[in-house]
């Protein structure tokens, strides 16, 4: 036990860890579906960025900040947010573009965590 004078301490740290172990940011996903699923955002992203679609091009996403592809006109809240995308943002911004980040032009997200997993486990398989 952690703390052997505060068990319920204890239970609250081991949970912690148990919560972080199953969170999306720890999640590895299937690239396979994740292929499948990003079908769906193929309309409007490609990983060529020579490629001009709606949305920007995903080539080497991880650790890009949000707005910073040359070429393309992003939503002013967009291109003032300094987010950097990671996992983490990303999982986020996938579930709920609009409330992740109020003015965004991206109108729809992906409704499941597996669903988002499974992409961004493509999306690092892909060169993003």
């Amino acid at each position: 036990m952690l703390f052997p004078d505060n068990p319920v301490a204890s239970i609250a740290v081991y949970t912690a860890f148990a919560i972080a172990a199953l969170s999306p940011a720890f999640a590895e996903g299937d690239p396979g579906r994740g292929e499948t699923v990003y079908r769906q955002c193929a309309a409007c992203h490609s990983f060529d960025p020579a490629d001009r679609r709606p949305g920007p091009h995903l080539q080497g996403i991880f650790g890009r900040t949000a707005g910073a592809v040359e070429g393309f006109r992003y939503s002013e809240a967009m291109a003032a947010s300094e987010i950097v995308w990671t996992g983490e943002t990303l999982s986020a911004y996938l579930l709920n573009p609009r409330a992740s980040l109020p003015g965004t032009r991206k109108p729809v997200g992906l409704r499941r965590e597996s669903d988002i997993q499974d992409v961004l486990a493509f999306l690092r398989q892909e060169g993003g």
